[in-house]
């Protein structure tokens, strides 16, 4: 559609400028009248107006997770309240910062004007909307509680930020000190040793193997840094494609569970996770072989991903769902004890609400004692940084003043 570039007095007459993708100047102006504005001027933008639009459209704006807890809990009001979906999404369109999700909310009433329904016209935005949030959206339309489905969204949403934010926070610090070390090895290796090298070969002495060793060390760094630094993007560039691909992404999230000091936090987020999203289906009365597909997809884990669908065949040959998941070999003695007695008193999904908050609380906690865990690691990477300095470079200086000294 062309660009507008258009003038426009707000209701307290404030002038407003602007540009607009409409099909022709009288759609701007109905734009403009609909949010309150009157057009004073229309006018087709020019080529190179277009095409700094289409620069900027290379960096668009993300859609974060506070942008979607805020759409879910106003759509909970709004539907709750018995406003009509349609005035509730241009509602929305109009009043959304974020322009990437106001733009997508006007799509999606676009599409709920064609005859959709918003589960689908949701799913024509599967880089916004998470195949979970959609199948819980489309739960929600069949059995008429889609008012209570996107406050269990926006609940469930807030939790799942609250976690990566913690554990974010909790690895700020030691990022910033490994980071400090690596450039300060870097300043060593280029700058700093090779001025103790032309100072201990002015004196003509033996130096011990450690210096040797550094100044080694330091001098293949300097004559090979270009090759070193143009290896060392390869090496990241490759590790990205690796991952990239199907076999290698599913082998790196199967190795994160593995990571020292992280993996068990990252299990046990993951179990929590898996819980709280498969309580929400079982709620909602999504099928029970659906429910492990969405709530498996909704992980961003393959390796889980493809242990929790194993378990569908299991269920479809009539095995109780205890006997599957403990096949799968996924989850702890406490999950299976769960399953084992949700099954029999007919309460799994209230009990696997529990354990995911059980979880959740550990999770929580191992957090806030990651920090704690690593600065002791860093405290010894560093003290063993100063040492080979002390040793290397410190003690033949020592050695060499006492020798002119004497002479």
């Amino acid at each position: 559609m062309p660009l507008f570039r258009y003038k426009a007095r707000d209701r307290h007459g404030d002038a407003i400028n602007g540009t607009l993708e409409a099909a022709s100047s009288d759609a701007v102006a109905a734009q403009l009248l609909e949010g309150g504005m009157t057009p004073v001027d229309i006018l087709l933008a020019t080529k190179e107006e277009s095409r700094s639009l289409s620069l900027q459209d290379l960096f668009p704006v993300k859609v974060t997770d506070t942008d979607l807890i805020q759409f879910s809990r106003q759509m909970h009001s709004l539907t709750k309240a018995g406003v009509p979906m349609l005035s509730a999404l241009h509602g929305l369109a109009k009043s959304t910062r974020n322009p990437l999700l106001a733009s997508t909310i006007s799509t999606v009433a676009k599409s709920l004007e064609a005859g959709r329904d918003l589960a689908a016209a949701l799913g024509e935005h599967r880089d916004i909307f998470s195949l979970f949030y959609i199948s819980m959206v489309r739960i929600g339309e069949t059995t008429g509680q889609l008012d209570d489905i996107f406050i269990q969204l926006a609940r469930y949403l807030e939790k799942d930020k609250r976690t990566r934010d913690q554990i974010k926070s909790a690895l700020r610090y030691p990022s910033f000190v490994i980071m400090a070390i690596i450039a300060a090895i870097a300043i060593l290796n280029l700058f700093v040793i090779p001025t103790f090298a032309k100072v201990f070969a002015s004196f003509g002495a033996e130096l011990p193997l450690a210096t040797q060793v550094l100044m080694a060390i330091s001098s293949f760094t300097v004559a090979h840094w270009p090759e070193l630094l143009a290896f060392l993007v390869a090496l990241i560039l490759g590790a990205r494609y690796y991952v990239s691909r199907e076999q290698g992404r599913y082998n790196w999230h199967k190795w994160k569970l593995k990571l020292p000091l992280a993996g068990d936090i990252i299990y046990r987020a993951t179990l929590a996770r898996f819980m709280r999203l498969f309580a929400m289906s079982m709620r909602a009365g999504v099928p029970l072989i659906t429910a492990l597909t969405v709530v498996a997809r909704a992980l961003d884990n393959d390796y889980v991903e493809e242990r929790i669908l194993s378990m569908q065949t299991g269920i479809e040959r009539g095995e109780s769902i205890t006997q599957t998941a403990a096949a799968s070999g996924m989850f702890d003695a406490l999950v299976m004890q769960m399953m084992a007695v949700g099954e029999e008193t007919g309460s799994i999904d209230t009990l696997l609400a529990e354990v995911g908050e059980f979880y959740e609380a550990e999770v929580e906690y191992d957090i806030e004692r990651l920090s704690a865990r690593i600065e002791p690691i860093l405290t010894v990477v560093i003290a063993a940084i100063v040492l080979v300095l002390a040793l290397g470079v410190f003690l033949p200086m020592w050695s060499l003043t006492d020798v002119a000294i004497k002479n």
